[in-house]
């Protein structure tokens, strides 16, 4: 069975000297699921260099091979696609099944939505759990059909596309990416121009690539901090060459593991600097971290820096809630960080984290309470009672398959008193396959538990 759950892998992680070394995290994620599916729809060949080899992307590349587009790692390990081209996907011959990959698709609904054909998503466990409805909403404006969706507008669902996609204007119900990205996906197939107004600006791969790839996009600000973006419909993509930065969001276990580990110096190599994800450096900094950028440069038309990172001392602070969209997968590790920190740190409007792979926001509360640290929600904010470099530790952190909250607490647990364990870490490989052995090399102690 597809979906059946596979062995669980505990892992346990214990306090030992200090984290010293350089390391590059893995590609971007989100930037490597838009790289294969933009090359899906252009013409002629991308090449794509450090693609994330994860799980999640891997289930993209399988998806854009179902929908007419060649994909092959060369010997080099470079990533090639030959495209279908707008308006020129198949009808894939069975179910696009996308594992824990709910960025491939969410996107992806808006790309095969938007055509005629008929198109089946499933995916694992979580996947099922996680809402839909928002992204299915604007499609059936555009013409979309939902021909069969599972309780509650989740996966498994089959959508069969319009003859012709309608362009709209679309203001979203929610600071989301996806939702933004789905929907100038599917205008991209319209006869005129679609338009998606933002109230909280999310952060803009999707603009960015559409240029790259030759789109004709506008971006325009919108009220005191959004944006409205618009894409003209039916253009001819080219096949170009993309660089995959290093993924933020990745880098971020080995940047607090360095920053809470006592006498530890680490440089992260080549990490994305777009201001639209570097909400966790920011707050981070805010809170006294010592964290230096080196040797900034532009790479597949991003910003990135090697980061310097060394064991700082780190105060409490108030998280806005303004600056969620620019961290929103890194507020777990960051709440690990505020656990080591002299004082409160209250998280200002995490809604969003309760429809990730788990109930995030109630999964970092119980693994806080597990590990000895006081906390408590209070709406949709977060408030973790740091205890400094006192935090006991020895307890066992329940995953709900969810990859950022593994990391997270073996981050935890490399310096808290009596360690950590997490129940399984089979998932983390859906962003991150190299973690362990990365964070091993850098002198960390995890092992299996």
């Amino acid at each position: 069975m597809p979906h059946a759950d596979r062995a669980a892998s505990p892992l346990a992680s214990a306090p030992g000297g200090p984290l010293k070394g350089r390391l590059r995290a893995p590609g971007d994620k989100s930037i490597s699921h838009r790289a294969l599916i933009f090359g899906l729809l252009a013409l002629g060949e991308t090449r794509i260099e450090g693609l994330l080899e994860g799980e999640d992307v891997l289930r993209t590349a399988a998806a854009c091979r179902a929908l007419g587009a060649t994909v092959i790692r060369d010997r080099e390990g470079r990533w090639r696609v030959r495209g279908a081209g707008i308006g020129g996907l198949v009808e894939p011959p069975g179910v696009l099944d996308f594992g824990n990959a709910g960025t491939g698709a969410r996107l992806m609904m808006g790309v095969a939505g938007s055509h005629p054909i008929r198109t089946t998503f499933d995916g694992d466990a979580s996947l099922r759990k996680r809402p839909m409805r928002r992204i299915l909403d604007p499609l059936v404006r555009m013409g979309t059909a939902v021909v069969g969706e599972a309780e509650g507008g989740r996966v498994p669902l089959t959508l069969r596309g319009p003859r012709e996609t309608v362009p709209i204007v679309y203001e979203t119900p929610a600071a989301s990416a996806q939702i933004k990205s789905a929907v100038l996906l599917a205008g991209l197939n319209s006869p005129g121009r679609t338009t998606v107004v933002e109230r909280q600006a999310t952060r803009d791969h999707t603009e960015r690539m559409l240029r790259l790839f030759g789109a004709r996009v506008s971006v325009e600000p919108e009220g005191a901090a959004g944006r409205r973006i618009a894409v003209q419909g039916q253009p001819t993509l080219r096949g170009t060459g993309v660089i995959v930065p290093s993924d933020p969001s990745s880098a971020a276990f080995p940047l607090v593991a360095a920053l809470v580990t006592p006498g530890s110096e680490v440089v992260i190599e080549g990490v994305m600097m777009n201001p639209l994800r570097t909400g966790l450096i920011a707050t981070l900094l805010e809170m006294g971290a010592e964290i230096e950028r080196l040797c900034e440069r532009e790479e597949g038309g991003e910003t990135v820096a090697d980061l310097r990172v060394r064991a700082s001392r780190l105060a409490g602070v108030e998280v806005p809630a303004s600056r969620a969209p620019s961290m929103i997968d890194e507020y777990p590790v960051l709440a690990v960080a505020a656990a080591f920190a002299h004082g409160p740190t209250r998280m200002r409007g995490l809604h969003e984290l309760r429809v990730k792979e788990s109930d995030r926001l109630a999964a970092v509360a119980a693994g806080l309470a597990a590990a000895g640290v006081p906390n408590a929600i209070e709406g949709d904010d977060l408030v973790v009672e740091g205890l400094g470099g006192k935090v006991r530790g020895g307890g066992t952190v329940a995953t709900h398959l969810d990859h950022r909250i593994a990391m997270a607490f073996l981050v935890m647990g490399l310096a808290a008193r009596e360690g950590m364990r997490i129940d399984d870490g089979a998932m983390i490989a859906t962003s991150f396959p190299s973690f362990v052995p990365l964070m091993r090399e850098l002198g960390a102690e995890i092992r299996d538990a």
